[in-house]
């Protein structure tokens, strides 16, 4: 049985029994207990105005029937029972290291899909953040399968930082090597060898660079969308030192959906981030791509387990709302080397649900919370479902 010691989340058995002798309310119900985080009307003021209510409700249908947290756990391992069995700790001791809990073992990454997607970006000298963050979801994105459409993320600008983020094996150097001028057409060509219908295009932060690298992505995403116009493109930006120019030439380069990450609540930035980066100039970046392009989708993530309150973690949602953002993810932090930050606790599936529910309370288009969720997981089949749905009924009318 975990245990854990932080309330008001201290699942012991007694509680998971009561949780499942309790009658849930229908989907898109506020289910409520006296373990759930608070609700707007204990406390929180409505975030977003009129206008981006008005575009919360254009953008609902697109996103409406998206993955629950099942589709965040591993396999057998969405049956509870087997959370009941889990003996270790939850919550870090001091001079401890956590082992993993089962929801968060996966499997190793094998298929045809896989290797071939892998051979494609060894031949052309690219980089996937999925490989160089070691994120544990790339056998299940990169496989695809019969019925799932295989999603990778594309690192642009090389395979090295400038910065050095206490959560990111992504390697650092003060001057990493030079661009590519041939990676753009590359990406595009890779992509469309692969038949992708989506795409995920992320980047290492290059603050040796004047833009930021801002218009070598900008022409990424043209080159991606001439040779495939139907493409959905999703970038995943730095924060370009928020220079708010940069963040506009990524805006209006013909993307889809523009995210960039806060990380973390705002009281631990320092600890996990960069000193460059910080909460406010991430948010900032946010709001001006709206601006700028107010069709655009915008997009966040919060990792939990590195040491976060509650009450952080609501005020910090509240915060990314009040910006205008479109869409919020939740995922647990997994320490990536013994020389990264620890992990100090393993969020339990019930505890990602909750805060899932909370983000509906605040008003988010789509919130996914769960223990394996990342930026840019599953988001090829999630965003290709619900657009195409809509589509169809759009050349109906």
């Amino acid at each position: 049985m975990p245990t854990s010691s932080r309330a008001p989340f201290a699942l012991g058995r007694e509680l998971l029994l009561l949780l499942a002798a309790t009658p849930r309310r229908p989907l898109g119900g506020p289910w409520r207990s006296a373990h759930s985080p608070p609700t707007l009307a204990e406390g929180g003021r409505e975030p977003a105005g009129q206008k981006e209510k008005v575009e919360a409700r254009k953008l609902k249908p697109l996103l409406e029937d998206g993955p629950d947290l099942k589709e965040f756990l591993s396999g057998d391992l969405a049956d509870r029972n087997k959370w009941d069995e889990y003996k270790g700790n939850l919550i870090r001791g001091k001079g401890e290291r956590l082992r993993l809990p089962p929801w968060l073992k996966t499997k190793i990454p094998v298929g045809k899909n896989y290797n071939r997607l892998k051979n494609t970006l060894r031949e052309l000298n690219l980089h996937t953040v999925c490989e160089e963050a070691r994120c544990p979801n790339i056998g299940e994105c990169w496989g695809g399968g019969e019925y799932a459409t295989a999603t990778a993320t594309i690192m642009l600008m090389g395979d090295t930082c400038t910065r050095g983020c206490r959560f990111c094996s992504v390697k650092t150097a003060r001057a990493p090597p030079p661009l590519d001028p041939a990676e753009p057409h590359k990406t595009a060509h890779a992509i469309a060898a692969w038949g992708l219908d989506y795409v995920v295009l992320t980047s290492v932060d290059r603050d040796d660079i004047s833009d930021g690298g801002a218009a070598h992505i900008a022409e990424t995403i043209r080159h991606l969308k001439e040779k495939k116009p139907e493409l959905l493109v999703e970038c995943l930006t730095p924060d370009f030192r928020g220079d708010l120019a940069a963040v506009a030439t990524v805006a209006s380069s013909g993307l889809d959906v523009y995210a960039h990450n806060v990380e973390t609540v705002r009281e631990l930035q320092r600890k996990a981030r960069d000193p460059r980066a910080n909460i406010d100039q991430s948010l900032s970046v946010l709001r001006h791509a709206k601006a700028v392009q107010p069709s655009l989708l915008t997009k966040t993530s919060i990792m939990l387990g590195l040491g976060e309150t509650d009450e952080q973690v609501i005020s910090t949602m509240k915060e990314i709302r009040d910006a205008g953002v479109d869409c919020l993810t939740l995922g647990q932090y997994m320490q990536p080397t013994k020389r990264h930050l620890k992990v100090e606790e393993y969020v339990t599936p019930e505890k990602f649900q909750q805060w899932e529910r909370v983000g509906k309370e605040l008003g988010f288009v789509y919130t996914a919370s769960g223990p394996l969720v990342r930026s840019s997981y599953k988001a090829g089949e999630f965003f290709l479902k619900n657009l195409l749905q809509q589509r169809k009924v759009d050349d109906r009318a």
